[in-house]
C-alpha cells in the first residue's frame, strides 16, 4: 500500500516534503499569507459598501423628487388678454412648486375653461389664479399702448408675454422729441396681424410716462427687440 502526500505540501528537488507557500515551517497557516489575503479583500469590501450607499442614495433622491412633482396647468399656445380659454389652450405638466407659489392643479381644468384671460401669456407659461378672470392690466402706474410694426421691425416669434425693448429707429420729428436710439422696456400684451400688407399691431404694457411718449412716435419708426424672460443678460 502506497501513501499519498498531503495537498498542502510539495516536494523539493531531493524529494523531501516542503511546506506550501501559505504554510509556515510547522505546517500552520502563515501570518504573512493571512495579512495578504485581508489586504486583497479590503478594497473589494470598500467598493461594495460604496456601491450600496450610492444605490440607496439614488433611490431616495429619485423617490423624493418624483413625490414632490405635481401636475399643474400650463398654456399649450400663446393667448392674448381677454382670450376665452378652451381645452386646446391647456396642457398638464409636472413641476416642483416652491412653497407659496399659487398654481392651478391639472385636475381643476374645468374651473378655468370658458374664462377670459386677465393677461396675455406665452406658450408654456404656468397658469395661476390671477391670470384668469377680469383683466389685471394695466395696473396702477402702467398703461397699454398699440404700435404698428412692419416686416423686419419685430421678430416673427413675438407673442403675448414676451419682454421687449422698443427702440426709435429714425427721426420721429421735432414735435415728439424722441431721437433715434430712444428706447423703452415693455411687455407684449397682444399681437394682431392686420390687413394684407403684413403689418402687425402690437399691444405693449409699460409705465404710464413711457407709454405717453411712445404713442407720439409715428408708425414705421420703431423696432421691437425681444429680451430674455426675466431681464437682459
Amino acid at each position: 500500500m502506497t501513501s499519498t502526500d498531503s495537498p498542502a505540501r510539495g516536494h523539493n528537488a531531493t524529494g523531501e516534503a516542503r511546506p506550501a507557500s501559505w504554510l509556515d515551517s510547522s505546517g500552520s497557516p502563515s501570518r504573512t499569507a493571512a495579512r495578504r489575503g485581508r489586504r486583497r479583500r479590503l478594497p473589494h469590501l470598500v467598493a461594495g459598501v460604496l456601491l450600496v450607499v450610492l444605490c440607496v442614495g439614488g433611490a431616495v433622491w429619485w423617490t423624493t423628487s418624483t413625490q414632490d412633482r405635481v401636475p399643474v396647468l400650463a398654456l399649450a399656445k400663446p393667448v392674448p388678454l381677454g382670450h376665452v380659454l378652451t381645452p386646446a389652450d391647456l396642457r398638464s405638466i409636472d413641476v416642483s412648486a416652491a412653497p407659496g407659489v399659487a398654481l392651478i392643479p391639472a385636475d381643476r381644468a374645468e374651473s378655468v375653461l370658458g374664462q377670459p384671460m386677465a393677461t396675455g401669456l406665452g406658450a408654456g407659461a404656468l397658469l395661476t389664479p390671477d391670470a384668469v378672470g377680469a383683466a389685471a392690466i394695466p395696473a396702477v402706474g402702467r398703461a397699454v399702448v398699440a404700435v404698428v410694426v412692419k416686416p423686419g421691425q419685430a421678430p416673427p416669434e413675438l407673442a403675448a408675454g414676451a419682454p421687449v425693448t422698443v427702440v426709435v429707429t429714425t427721426t420721429a420729428g421735432s414735435s415728439t422729441g424722441q431721437s433715434p436710439g430712444t428706447s423703452w422696456r415693455a411687455t407684449v400684451v397682444r399681437v394682431a396681424p392686420v390687413g394684407t400688407d403684413q403689418t402687425t399691431v402690437v399691444s405693449l404694457e409699460l409705465d404710464t410716462a413711457g407709454a405717453s411718449r411712445l404713442a407720439q412716435v409715428p408708425a414705421g419708426q420703431l423696432a421691437l427687440v425681444m429680451q430674455p424672460a426675466g431681464g437682459e443678460r
